[in-house]
């Protein structure tokens, strides 16, 4: 398939590079010598992007959001490894251990990024202990996500699952720094159709729908396509098992 990256011409400026939550409290002087070394990508929704950019550069994402998952090629069973929004950084694993990552990338719409040369953030992490302060919580976090998603996939069922998903969505959603308006869309109600909910959950699309329509009928949500409007946040916290706070 065709890679869908287009490379702009002209690196990337302090301020783009500053919507990272790895550079976000960088001193500025350090934050404009940083900025050279990136430069401007585009991605097209929906195209196939090669992993093997993973081992030679590492992306920010500006606007947009891409999909991070794997399949069972026996199967065709898919699961979702993770959502990046805008501020999103990757890929952490093969920056760590310089190896392959086999993962598949899928734009859900036109992505804007900045990229680096990773041997150059490596030297960075090295190098900066102010980039390494910034990088370890970003990482740690990363890293705790995904503990909690694969104790979930063993400990809790579907709509334990389902509900601590779309939480987590809900809080992308207040933590946004754009336009209300438009993370409301992106996070929650435009972004969310039955077969993503299924990837992310370990599940299938028939499943979900079914406990999604189960708490339409329960007057806890409102369902309409890929759209959905949460009436009794407090019923989906108790299903969920834990607060909403902890998001």
């Amino acid at each position: 398939m065709q890679n869908s990256l287009v490379n702009a011409d002209h690196a990337a400026s302090a301020s783009l590079v500053k919507q990272s939550h790895f550079f976000a409290s960088l001193p500025t002087a350090l934050l404009s010598d940083m900025a050279d070394q990136f430069r401007l990508e585009e991605w097209q929704k929906g195209r196939y992007i090669n992993p093997d950019i993973l081992l030679t550069r590492f992306h920010i994402l500006l606007d947009g959001q891409l999909e991070i998952k794997k399949n069972n090629p026996d199967t065709g069973r898919e699961v979702m490894l993770d959502m990046l929004y805008p501020g999103d950084s990757f890929d952490v694993i093969s920056l760590l251990d310089g190896q392959p990552h086999a993962v598949i990338m899928v734009p859900l719409h036109a992505l804007k990024l900045i990229s680096a040369p990773i041997e150059v953030m490596r030297q960075w992490l090295w190098t900066y202990p102010e980039f390494n302060r910034q990088f370890m919580p970003y990482l740690a976090r990363k890293m705790r996500e995904q503990e909690e998603q694969a104790a979930s996939f063993v400990l809790y069922d579907i709509a334990t699952r389902l509900s601590r998903v779309i939480l987590k969505h809900i809080n992308r959603n207040q933590t946004y720094t754009g336009s209300q308006d438009d993370a409301y869309k992106s996070h929650l109600i435009s972004g969310l159709s039955d077969d993503m909910l299924a990837r992310m959950v370990g599940s299938v699309r028939q499943v979900i729908n079914k406990q999604l329509q189960h708490w339409k009928a329960q007057g806890i949500l409102n369902k309409k396509r890929n759209q959905l409007l949460i009436n009794d946040l407090e019923a989906l916290q108790k299903e969920a098992k834990y607060t909403y706070e902890r998001f």
